[in-house]
């Protein structure tokens, strides 16, 4: 539950080792969450440590979005240690590379098994605990890349554009139930998982995708878009004609 000056008390982090994860989750600790579940594949002690310094209690939890018949016991480890969850932020997926999913259609499929299929099964897992709670928020991170799939990236495109959908479909049928969905549709990102890729126009920050979630959360926003300016740009581009787009620079 939220505590008594209103502030998020619990956060569960699906992608422990996630840049913008982390950036999130280190706000709301700034601003009194004080349970913190880091589920990852991996380690992720030096962010533990780092939260901890910040006043928090942290859980670490094995996480594999691959795997989706584990996703429910992960869930129910992170109750187990924050009790109800105030915020779950799925925050995991690989960019990967379109050349390469083209010359090896077996990793553009495991791909969208992380991409999309984690996030059905991780996304539905953490609906059902925040249904039975009547509260809490789902944060659920899509992208720009799926909202008008470019030829350039398409497979990673047509995952986001698929968990967009999704997440936007769990949202409805949350509503009413005192839980609720919250989509992230960021621009490029200039980070680890980018590094080496010359930014896209109006790049953004890791830190300013977090800002912009965190405002989103405390306005109970549906969807934030993260620079805002991006949200005209897009749905113009939606109604560009298809003979029009495919003439667009990669």
């Amino acid at each position: 539950m939220k505590n008594a000056l209103g502030s998020v008390d619990s956060v569960l982090l699906l992608g422990g080792r996630s840049e913008i994860g982390l950036a999130i989750v280190e706000r709301l600790v700034r601003d009194g969450a004080r349970r913190v579940v880091l589920a990852a594949r991996g380690e992720a002690e030096e962010a533990a440590v780092r939260l901890k310094n910040l006043g928090a209690e942290v859980c670490l939890l094995d996480f594999d979005a691959a795997r989706p018949e584990t996703h429910g016991e992960v869930i129910d480890s992170a109750v187990e240690f924050a009790g109800d969850l105030d915020v779950v932020v799925a925050a995991f997926g690989v960019l990967g590379d379109q050349a390469s999913y083209e010359a090896d259609p077996v990793s553009a499929a495991r791909s969208m098994a992380v991409n999309l299929g984690g996030h059905v099964s991780a996304g539905l897992f953490a609906a059902r605990r925040l249904r039975e709670q009547g509260h809490g928020a789902l944060v659920v991170f899509s992208s720009v890349a799926g909202v008008r799939v470019r030829r350039a990236n398409f497979v990673y495109g047509a995952a986001k554009a698929g968990l967009d959908g999704f997440a936007q479909g769990l949202g409805d049928a949350l509503h009413g139930s005192g839980a609720r969905v919250m989509v992230v549709r960021p621009g490029f990102v200039v980070g680890r998982m980018t590094e080496g890729m010359p930014p896209a126009p109006m790049a953004t920050t890791p830190g300013a995708v977090a800002d912009a979630t965190v405002r989103g959360l405390r306005d109970g926003s549906e969807t934030v878009w993260v620079p805002g300016k991006l949200r005209p740009i897009f749905t113009l581009m939606r109604a560009l004609p298809r003979s029009v787009w495919r003439r667009m620079p990669r």
